[in-house]
């Protein structure tokens, strides 16, 4: 099977959040489940993405589907697989490619972040890929073809292994958000003999005693369209966060590292002691110590580097793992702190959660699995 990739794909690193890594594992994935992947050179799927005047939008919009529509004429497919947020979306473009009878299945990861419904743009594919457990309801509701699969990931055949535990370290690899910092502050406050080692982007800024506000948030615009958007609630209780400290104490910021590289974050995800995921997530649609939590890629991730994984509860793990036995969750700051000092004194229950879980996600989450199931869903 031939496989057209729409996986914001670019050539040029726009100032967006990071995204060039899902082409990489989705193109090898796909590689090894035995199909074909090709793409439209010219092509700027990411560009979509930034920040831009409605015209420009628009401009780039037209441009990238028309290149899309052309290629796809002289180049026969047998799949259009995307990972498309919605306003980058041309629904007429979508139908005429599956006119010339090529299915369209879009990829989304975010919906349970960014939505309370799915976007009428998702309604033209004939599959929507969708991750999260907690957005199943949200596909049903809204009628929209969905199929549930786990986040695509891939790892090199290497490092598909157990690897020996090179390090005492209890690591959590992640960008700094405000929830991030109020659960490990509370870990901190609670533990302070805990050995944590955090890294990822933003942990050694500069401090800032306020969250940073959109500049144009007091305009009357902005806060019609965030209501119209988010509702009433949200919105107060983003007027009530303005002024919100998100200094870093002492405590914790003595447990923050530098930046790590690609082989580094890899290494230390799978030879470390125990590493962390938190599924916690900043939203103003939830009170800001009341997160909600959904699984995040990182759960898929770090089993098939072969970690010793203790990620955060959140509903639908249970059919991704059996916990207890191939990883290990924790509900609470409290569950936490237990559950790390459970799992550093036991060194044979962390070997076994290592080899379980590394197998149970390379043989079960994969791309080559997920990509058999959306043939056999198209059939």
């Amino acid at each position: 099977m031939k496989v057209f990739l729409s996986f914001l794909q670019s050539t040029i690193r726009h100032p967006i959040p990071a995204y060039d890594f899902w082409q990489y594992y989705i193109k090898n994935g796909i590689e090894e489940a035995g199909h074909e992947w090709t793409e439209c050179p010219d092509a700027d799927w990411a560009l979509g993405l930034v920040p831009q005047a409605p015209e420009q939008h628009t401009e780039w919009k037209e441009r990238v589907w028309s290149q899309t529509i052309n290629w796809l004429r002289s180049n026969p497919v047998d799949l259009f697989l995307s990972y498309l947020y919605p306003e980058q979306i041309d629904t007429s473009a979508i139908n005429e490619i599956k006119r010339m009878g090529i299915p369209c299945v879009n990829f989304y990861c975010d919906n349970v972040r960014q939505f309370r419904t799915p976007p009428k743009e998702f309604s033209v594919f004939d599959l929507n890929w969708v991750p999260e457990y907690k957005a199943i309801k949200l596909y049903q509701k809204a009628g929209y073809p969905y199929i549930s699969l786990p986040m695509p990931m891939w790892i090199e055949p290497a490092k598909r292994k157990v690897y020996n535990e090179t390090n005492n370290q209890v690591t959590f690899i992640g960008s700094k958000d405000i929830q991030r910092i109020h659960f490990f502050e509370k870990v901190i406050k609670q533990c302070p003999s805990i050995n944590l080692c955090i890294y990822g982007n933003g942990w050694k800024d500069v401090p800032q005693s306020t969250v940073t506000i959109e500049s144009g948030f007091n305009k009357i615009g902005y806060q019609f369209s965030f209501i119209k958007q988010h509702g009433v609630i949200p919105y107060l209780r983003k007027i009530k966060q303005r002024g919100l400290n998100t200094d870093i104490s002492e405590a914790l910021r003595f447990q923050i590292n530098d930046i790590t590289d690609f082989e580094s974050y890899n290494k230390l995800t799978a030879e470390s002691m125990v590493t962390i995921g938190i599924n916690r997530y900043p939203s103003y649609h939830y009170p800001l110590f009341k997160p909600d939590t959904y699984s995040r890629l990182r759960d898929i991730e770090a089993p098939m580097l072969g970690a010793c994984y203790l990620t955060e509860y959140t509903e639908g793990l249970e059919r991704l793992y059996e916990i207890g036995k191939e990883i290990e969750t924790y509900t609470s700051p409290e569950d936490f702190i237990e559950k790390v000092d459970m799992l550093t004194a036991n060194t044979d229950l962390r070997q076994r959660l290592k080899a379980r879980g590394q197998k149970r996600a390379l043989d079960t989450h994969s791309i080559h699995n997920s990509i058999a199931q959306i043939i056999q869903r198209l059939i």
